[in-house]
C-alpha cells in the first residue's frame, strides 16, 4: 500500500500570487480588486497565512498611509495567529519569525508617513530587533536596507514616501 503525502494545492495562495503578479505587471487596480475580493472570501477569522499575505500585499498597493496602516495591522495580527507548521505547509522554508522584521518595518513606515514618529520608532526598533533571523539573501538585504532608509527618514523628520515603500 502507498500513501500520498503530498498536500493539495492552496488555491487561495495561488490566487494571491496571481493578483500580486498583476500588480507587478502594471495593473495595480486589478491587483487591489482581486486581493480585496480574496480578503472578503477569507474573512477576518480565516486562515492566518491567507490573511497575513493578503494584508501585506494590499498595504503595498495603498498610496494613503492610513489605509496602508490598516492592512499592515491586519497582516501583523494574522502573523500573531500563524504557526510555523501552517506556514511550512505552504513553503517548507518559512518561519513566522521571519515575517516580523518586514511587518514591523512596514508599520514603522506608515506611522512615519502619518507623522506619528514615536510609534514609527517603536516599530522600527521591533524590526531591527528581529532582523537578525533573516538570511543574508535578497530578502534579508532588502529589509535591512529598508531599516536603514527608514532610520534616515525618521532622523530627518520626513513624512515623504520612500522609493522602497
Amino acid at each position: 500500500m502507498t500513501t500520498d503525502t503530498t498536500s493539495a494545492p492552496d488555491e487561495t495562495m495561488a490566487a494571491i500570487g496571481e493578483a500580486v503578479t498583476a500588480g507587478h505587471r502594471g495593473d495595480p487596480a486589478r491587483a487591489h480588486a482581486d486581493l480585496t475580493a480574496l480578503w472578503e472570501r477569507v474573512g477576518v477569522t480565516g486562515d492566518p497565512l491567507h490573511r497575513c499575505t493578503i494584508g501585506h500585499y494590499l498595504a503595498d498597493l495603498c498610496d494613503d498611509p492610513a489605509e496602508a496602516l490598516v492592512w499592515d495591522i491586519r497582516a501583523l495580527d494574522a502573523a500573531d495567529a500563524l504557526t510555523d507548521e501552517r506556514a511550512q505547509q505552504h513553503d517548507a522554508g518559512l518561519s513566522v519569525a521571519g515575517f516580523y522584521p518586514s511587518l514591523h518595518l512596514n508599520l514603522a513606515d506608515n506611522f512615519r508617513r502619518l507623522g506619528s514618529f514615536p510609534a514609527a520608532r517603536r516599530h522600527l526598533d521591533a524590526a531591527r530587533d528581529r532582523v537578525g533571523i533573516l538570511a543574508d539573501d535578497g530578502y534579508g538585504s532588502t529589509v535591512r536596507l529598508g531599516i536603514e532608509h527608514l532610520e534616515e527618514a525618521l532622523a530627518a523628520g520626513s513624512t515623504e514616501r520612500l522609493p522602497s515603500h
